[in-house]
């Protein structure tokens, strides 16, 4: 379903950079604006990107398993620091020694995984979150042409089954697009994102 190996690991920084840069973009005013998940305002988005920060970060380290863990955080007065903080945790779980080759409890999957294939749910999860943010701001996603063609790359592998599409879980159903259109709105359109619905207004 994902890439992996170590040049996975780079593509997950660069896309939890760019959730750090659009999730800076945020003003008090923002937070309880709505987002492309639906039912989320920004500030539960936020909360839920942050939980899932820790629980990758507690499953680099092999406790993954624990709940507590990939609880949202109880404290989202200042979203934009809590999201920093969550962030920094992942960032440096993800760059130890030999990540991709540890195993990867994810109970919200449902079991273990190979560090790689983990890595690379978290990568495709931050550039669709990333994208997230940025639409319910209108503000654009500033990502490099290479890890949007890999994020394509898995979000083609993401199994499309209805059965496992929709409210409660990752993604919702796949949304039929033009031909031709770019990888990022691509791979949108697979795990269910209407770009049209959300334009970048600056």
């Amino acid at each position: 379903m994902t890439t992996t190996g170590p040049d996975i690991v780079e593509l997950d920084r660069i896309a939890v950079h760019e959730s750090l840069r659009v999730v800076a973009l945020a003003r008090e005013a923002d937070w309880e604006r709505d987002t492309p998940c639906a039912g989320w305002t920004l500030r539960q988005l936020v909360a839920h990107m942050a939980a899932q920060h820790y629980g990758f970060a507690a499953a680099a380290r092999g406790t993954g398993r624990e709940a507590a863990y990939w609880r949202e955080p109880e404290d989202m007065s200042d979203p934009g620091r809590t999201y920093r903080g969550a962030a920094t945790a992942v960032l440096a779980a993800f760059a130890e020694p030999g990540v991709t080759e540890r195993e990867f409890a994810l109970p919200e999957l449902g079991g273990e995984f190979p560090g790689g294939r983990a890595v690379g749910f978290h990568f495709i999860d931050y550039v669709v979150h990333a994208w997230d943010v940025a639409a319910a701001l209108g503000a654009g996603l500033d990502l490099p042409g290479h890890v949007l063609d890999a994020a394509l790359a898995v979000a083609r592998r993401v199994p499309t089954d209805p059965a496992r599409r929709g409210p409660g879980f990752a993604f919702a159903p796949v949304l039929e697009g033009p031909a031709g259109s770019d990888p990022l709105d691509e791979a949108l359109r697979l795990l269910g994102r209407d770009p049209e619905k959300w334009p970048p207004t600056s």
